[in-house]
């Protein structure tokens, strides 16, 4: 019985004994971890700001910061697992094998990679851009990163759309050209005056402080509907002002049709009534 305590101690005097040897590794590892990220993340912003003096797109700073911090890391990773005590080589070997694991098992992530450089390559909107993807997702361009392009939409939310499917679908860059045209259509009654409504558009149009004078604004009837004469305008805006124009014509153009006695109609039908004797 006294020999097994006596095993069972000198058993925990050599763990003990080995933690202690251990321990220095340990904390050095885990110092190394913390300053190494912190020095990555300083690294990445002053080749940010290095590129940025140098007159770098954003798009391609953001997106250079955003591999070179990444990279930055996974030295960090192999410099502690060094100080832990394991063969570099080995560790490039299984980081390899890895990564071809990795590569098949992501093999999604990988394209939205591709997608990304694509992006960079071919520039079909930068930072700043107002865009609309794929029909369903608009909002001003934050940063393209290596996986994701980030957009910060009107009402104040930010999406994160892959970059596989940006590019895999249709991209409107809105504001892309400077100046933007603002589609509008007005209806008015087949009773009322084409030639008055068209002096109130063009009116508010140049009371609107968005609306530039070059091109000019001009009012044509689009359409003859079932129940309107439509009216369509294009005022021309810089891209930042687009949503601004839209919303002013729209919401003056209605008040302005309101005190002039000018309706906007709305679907209706007429039934006609026949009696038979």
């Amino acid at each position: 019985m006294e020999e097994s305590v006596i095993e069972n101690i000198n058993i925990v005097d050599q763990w003990i004994e080995k933690a202690v040897d251990f321990s220095p590794r340990i904390i050095l590892a885990l110092l190394t971890l913390l300053i190494g990220f912190w020095i990555a993340n300083k690294v990445s912003k002053f080749i940010d700001k290095q590129m940025e003096l140098r007159g770098v797109e954003v798009s391609l700073r953001k997106f250079l910061s955003s591999i070179l911090g990444a990279l930055f890391k996974v030295l960090v990773l192999f410099s502690c697992a060094k100080q832990l005590g394991f063969e570099t080589t080995s560790l490039l070997a299984i980081f390899g094998a890895l990564m071809v694991g990795v590569g098949m098992a992501l093999n999604g992530s990988l394209g939205h990679l591709a997608s990304g450089i694509m992006l960079m390559i071919f520039k079909p909107f930068k930072v700043g851009d107002l865009v609309e993807i794929g029909g369903g997702h608009r909002g001003t361009v934050e940063a393209i990163n290596a996986f994701n392009t980030s957009l910060a939409t009107l009402d104040n939310k930010r999406i994160y759309v892959s970059n596989s499917n940006v590019t895999g679908n249709t991209i409107t860059n809105i504001s892309g050209q400077g100046i933007v045209g603002v589609e509008l259509v007005f209806g008015i009654g087949y009773s009322d005056s084409i030639d008055k409504a068209r002096d109130i558009i063009l009116r508010i149009g140049k009371e609107c402080p968005h609306i530039l004078e070059d091109p000019a604004q001009s009012v044509v009837v689009a359409e003859l509907a079932d129940s309107s004469v439509n009216l369509a305008t294009r005022p021309f805006c810089k891209s930042q002002d687009f949503f601004a124009t839209k919303f002013y014509m729209q919401e003056n153009v209605k008040k302005a049709f309101d005190a002039e006695g000018i309706g906007i109609p709305f679907p209706q039908m007429d039934i006609h009534m026949i009696k038979e004797n």
